[in-house]
């Protein structure tokens, strides 16, 4: 079994279980594909996960030590004030929480009674009190990153919004404006040299997270329901499940014929049919 993927996680953690809660990512999940959704949370089958992003990963944690030294010192990084945002890298005991997967900022929602979580970046104050939600993300496009315009870009613009309520639910004053600090490799330079130069821009989003409380409660009657959602004509991974189910349906009918007829086989030689029509099956697939 692959190192990266474990299929059948411990029951606890499905949906029911003591340790199971709705993390931010799930909720994407959830609207990116009601099905995928209930076959991860409720029959606690996970979908195979992407490569780790290692690069990415590393731009993460220099621009977290980065403004911590701003947030130690009480002043504004030169990127708030090359923008003009009147702010400061926000210092708060349970920062370090609030950045930590699998924990993240976290709150009971009544209404449902789900344990609702989602890991930050950054947080910034601004001058009147009121939390910033900032996200870090890093590429390598060949145009300077201004805005996001993108159609994909609305699952950022989701994952700003759940933070926002996330901090609201915990008590803090947050303002509808966030940041995205985008940092862009560049790819023009001359050479390697052992080093990637990024072109640092900042985004300002005003986000909206009335959607937030709606979907928790659609989400719930996901999870309540006996029936397994319709899958999402989009999502890829359903696709594939279907696409090669009908393709092993097919593979596998001279399997159930042998079950289901030729009566006039011995009970060993009906058995060695079919493990080898299985076996070609397996190496098919």
């Amino acid at each position: 079994m692959s190192q990266y993927y474990r299929p059948n996680r411990n029951p606890d953690r499905n949906y029911g279980g003591s340790k199971w809660r709705l993390s931010r990512s799930k909720i994407a999940l959830f609207l990116e594909c009601p099905r995928c959704f209930y076959v991860d949370n409720k029959l606690g089958v996970a979908r195979p996960p992407g490569f780790p992003f290692n690069l990415n990963s590393a731009v993460d944690a220099l621009l977290k030590k980065e403004f911590d030294v701003h947030r130690t010192n009480g002043s504004a990084h030169p990127l708030m004030q090359a923008y003009g945002v009147d702010a400061k890298p926000f210092a708060h005991k349970d920062l370090n929480v609030w950045r930590e997967n699998f924990k993240g900022v976290e709150c009971k929602h009544k209404e449902t009674e789900f344990t609702v979580s989602g890991a930050v970046d950054d947080v910034w104050v601004n001058k009147r009190g009121e939390l910033m939600v900032v996200d870090y993300k890093s590429t390598s496009k060949s145009e300077k990153i201004e805005a996001l315009d993108q159609d994909w870009h609305d699952s950022y613009k989701r994952q700003m919004e759940v933070y926002q309520w996330l901090l609201r639910q915990v008590g803090h004053d947050v303002s509808d404006t966030g940041y995205f600090v985008y940092a862009n490799a560049s790819k023009d330079r001359e050479a390697f040299d052992g080093k990637l130069d990024f072109e640092v821009t900042l985004i300002a989003y005003t986000g909206n997270a009335g959607w937030v409380e709606p979907t928790l409660r659609q989400i719930k009657a996901c999870l309540e329901s006996g029936e397994v959602p319709a899958k999402s004509e989009t999502c890829d991974y359903c696709n594939y499940r279907e696409a090669a189910g009908k393709e092993l349906s097919r593979f596998a009918s001279p399997a159930r014929a042998l079950r289901g007829a030729r009566p006039s086989l011995t009970l060993a030689s009906r058995s060695k049919a079919l493990k080898k029509d299985e076996k070609e099956q397996t190496r098919l697939f």
